[in-house]
């Protein structure tokens, strides 16, 4: 056997992918980078800022303070101070002089409707875990495993070529044969092709892709309004006049009708609920750019795999309206780059083969190969 032929062979076997490992099953991504930030902000945040509402809530003790009268005990004092926080009603005049109450209770339940907002932030990321991530991950393993297995065929049919054509006594006959196969489409490997083409078909990802961004965008602009109802009742009435002359107290005449009281946490509040707010209307273009990259193909990655034999997704124009679980999945698939090992490989192929000289010799990866291993000294021109 000579240099070049043993060259060729090392070479070829060098181009092969090296069987995937059992890790890829778990390293794949089943949430978006931008999904996961949102994730992270939109439940992380509040969890995060009412814990400190909680510890400062812990650590000062008391939240309100209440203006007693000089003659009160200390125990008097106290119990002024826990009866007006727990009712929280603000006694009043109109400006007629007619007497009306306000609650306060929002302020109150402030912290643990902050909770609520967490929680309902985490259930579109739940729907998306539990209703489309399991079959989600069998599309993504079955497609990269594809992918790279098309690509270690078309290195294999070199490989097999070479050998025909060093064992061959007529190299004309070997390139017609070649040729004819080519325009028959022997070196079609439909099974995936086919699979991506039903996957146009199907709904359910990105039913659920778009519901979690509906969702998400309906419980954010929820919180914001529930915000500013807040701040236009409530959180511009940090003193309010709390009557204690209840029960068995409604007889005493030296207690006053009306006591004044202060709430020490209305700061506190005040910046918790701004902060998530403006985190939130800020969050709010995020999803909906999420969702609108649904409205268009991610051609770039099926293109580099359009160096595969016969796989013209594009070129057939088999891509029509973006708005299905294919697309969903050239999304995910993009995010899961680093697991596609071929995708390097026909890259720097598209890439040499844009730089060559006579582009018309490299039709995909199995014309690259076929030139690498030193066939292009008896390869007939493509027409």
């Amino acid at each position: 056997m000579s240099l070049s032929h043993t060259a060729a062979e090392y070479m070829l076997s060098d181009a092969l992918l090296p069987d995937p490992s059992s890790s890829r099953a778990k390293g794949l991504r089943l949430e978006l980078p931008s999904d996961r930030l949102l994730k992270f902000v939109t439940v992380g945040l509040p969890l995060f800022l009412v814990s400190l509402a909680f510890a400062r809530e812990f650590s000062a003790g008391s939240q309100i303070s209440c203006f007693s009268p000089t003659n009160f005990t200390g125990k008097q004092s106290a119990y002024t101070d826990t009866a007006c926080w727990d009712s929280l009603i603000h006694h009043g005049f109109d400006a007629e002089g007619h007497a009306i109450t306000k609650s306060l209770w929002a302020l109150k339940i402030f912290p643990y409707s902050l909770l609520v907002v967490a929680v309902l932030m985490y259930l579109p990321y739940l729907l998306w875990r539990y209703a489309a991530a399991p079959a989600l991950h069998c599309d993504l393993l079955f497609i990269i495993d594809e992918l790279d297995k098309s690509y270690n065929r078309s290195v294999r049919l070199v490989q097999h070529m070479k050998k025909v054509q060093q064992a061959s006594a007529e190299p004309e006959q070997f390139w017609e044969e070649y040729e004819r196969a080519r325009r028959e489409r022997y070196f079609e490997f439909p099974l995936l092709e086919r699979y991506l083409t039903c996957k146009q078909h199907a709904h359910a990802l990105v039913f659920i892709y778009i519901l979690r961004n509906l969702l998400l965008l309906l419980f954010l602009a929820a919180t914001c309004l529930y915000l500013v109802f807040l701040h236009l009742n409530i959180f511009f009435q940090d003193e309010f006049s709390c009557s204690i002359k209840t029960g068995l107290l409604q007889a005493e005449p030296h207690i006053p009708p009306l006591i004044p009281c202060k709430l020490v946490f209305f700061s506190v509040f005040q910046i918790i609920s701004l902060s998530v707010g403006s985190v939130y209307v800020l969050l709010i273009p995020v999803v909906i750019y999420n969702a609108l990259q649904l409205c268009q193909w991610d051609k770039g990655l099926l293109s580099v795999y359009e160096m595969l034999p016969a796989f013209d997704l594009l070129s057939r124009r088999m891509l029509t309206c973006p708005l299905n679980d294919l697309n969903v999945i050239l999304l995910f698939l993009r995010a899961n780059i680093s697991e596609l090992t071929s995708f390097s490989r026909l890259n720097a192929v598209s890439a040499l083969r844009e730089a060559t000289a006579n582009k018309e010799d490299i039709d995909t990866v199995i014309d690259f190969m076929t030139l690498l291993a030193g066939l292009e000294t008896t390869k007939p021109k493509h027409q």
